[in-house]
């Protein structure tokens, strides 16, 4: 997400560390690029022209520190700028009983599935969500949202086949929510265009009659300026408390998330970052605006991690590691380790500093896949002894997983080279100074 103007403002930065200090010469030179950039990632042109003034005047107007140099400056006064253009401290739901949420949104912008990543995020926290099905226009729309309930173990109300009334069924909700005895009732409505009007005002009767604690609009982060009209519409037919932006994983630009937040007042509180139903996570400024200029997010690498790792395992592979015993079960077991926590290029992004280096870095998803096949077509003894693979086996491996014989043994080779390098501490111990640890592992 945000590749592009993530690009930009690195190679801005970059330029700025060579001057001896910051000037209304070189620093207006770089904001103009900057401008460019943040067009070029789709912010709505006054948003951008407000962050440009704000950044120029405390630009200009702080001291640099002598231990601190140009370059750190003004990455520290951009950084601030996009926490605070993204909505400052984060927002979090009013919870409060009754607890009823309600999301709104166009066709397509992923209202369903949304509802049920929120479902599950609200579980984790503690919560018993339930889903209620409100959308009668879009052939299948309660069935996708029942199919996906039940993948999350989640209960959904599902209206009487052949239903019109939105507010019969909200009724009958209500009722049965009681029964249920959740803590939050999540409304999944039908998508609608801003300029029916027929929608909107059945919305706006829906939304009357639920008094709901939250309206949060779901954006399609990839539609650009177009969102921030849209917010602007729901907001004046329903009154929005917040926003929640999909498709953020594929959206190289951006823009709406900057202009959204700024002009419409509403915080976002979410972000959909993947397919999964688990790609779903609180939209927190401060760290986006670290991803944004490439400074990473550890707290929301460590966050991923504390969800995807269990302790026992991560304790049994520590031990493993140390002895040397790594096999093709741990390095399967790690694999999915990964895959659960959003991949590696995912992982790899939120590491400070990592951003230019995975220039040109082959981290190709398919190219995992490939590698898991190549193990799951192994035998169990071969997974454990990877030394007895031979010729024959090698073959075997390589017809089951539909790869070649010249892919398994570049796997092979790959692995050994690894144990090799895990039993030499000397190795291993140059390895972990060069990316920032000053002991040996072992």
């Amino acid at each position: 997400m945000f590749a592009n103007l993530s690009d930009s403002l690195q190679h801005t930065f970059k330029k700025l560390r060579g001057h001896g200090k910051i000037t209304e010469s070189n620093i207006s030179d770089a904001l103009r690029e900057v401008r460019l950039s943040l067009l070029e990632a789709d912010v709505e042109l006054s948003v951008a022209k407000e962050f440009i003034a704000r950044v120029k005047e405390k630009a200009l107007g702080e001291s640099v520190l002598r231990t601190v140099s140009p370059g750190q400056q003004i990455v520290k006064i951009f950084n601030d700028e996009i926490a605070a253009l993204l909505g400052g401290d984060a927002a979090p739901l009013d919870l409060n009983p009754p607890a009823r949420i309600l999301l709104v949104g166009l066709n397509g912008a992923g209202k369903t599935t949304t509802s049920a990543k929120l479902a599950l995020h609200l579980r984790k926290q503690g919560r018993r969500p339930l889903l209620v099905a409100c959308d009668l226009y879009r052939p299948a729309a309660v069935e996708q949202l029942s199919t996906l309930g039940k993948q999350i173990d989640i209960p959904v109300f599902r209206p009487e086949p052949g239903e019109t009334d939105v507010l019969k069924v909200a009724k009958e909700a209500l009722k049965w929510a009681e029964q249920q005895g959740g803590t939050a009732v999540i409304f999944d409505t039908a998508g609608r265009q801003e300029v029916d009007e027929a929608l909107v005002e059945e919305l706006r009767q829906l939304h009357r009659f639920l008094v709901p604690r939250e309206t949060l609009l779901v954006a399609d982060s990839a539609t650009g300026q177009q969102a921030v009209n849209v917010a602007k519409t729901f907001d004046a037919a329903v009154g929005l408390t917040g926003l929640i932006l999909t498709k953020l994983d594929g959206d190289a630009r951006g823009g709406a998330a900057l202009s959204m937040r700024s002009i419409t007042g509403k915080p976002i509180k979410f972000a959909g970052v993947g397919e999964k139903l688990s790609d779903f996570e609180a939209f927190v400024p401060d760290r986006m605006a670290g991803r944004i200029l490439g400074m990473g997010d550890i707290v929301g690498l460590v966050e991923k991690a504390a969800e995807a790792i269990d302790e026992n395992e991560a304790l049994r592979m520590a031990e493993r590691l140390k002895r040397a015993d790594f096999d093709f079960n741990d390095f399967l077991s790690q694999m999915r380790m990964m895959k659960r926590m959003g991949g590696m290029q995912s992982l790899l992004g939120m590491i400070p500093g990592m951003g230019d280096k995975l220039k040109g870095v082959d981290l190709d998803e398919k190219r995992m896949k490939r590698t898991e096949a190549i193990v799951l077509s192994m035998t169990p003894e071969e997974r454990g002894r990877p030394e007895i693979i031979k010729a024959s086996r090698r073959r075997r491996i390589a017809m089951g997983s539909g790869t070649s014989v010249t892919q398994v043994n570049q796997l092979l080779k790959q692995f050994g080279e690894m144990r090799k390098l895990m039993r030499n501490k000397g190795k291993m111990g140059q390895l972990m100074k060069q990316f920032g640890g000053g002991r040996r592992p072992f």
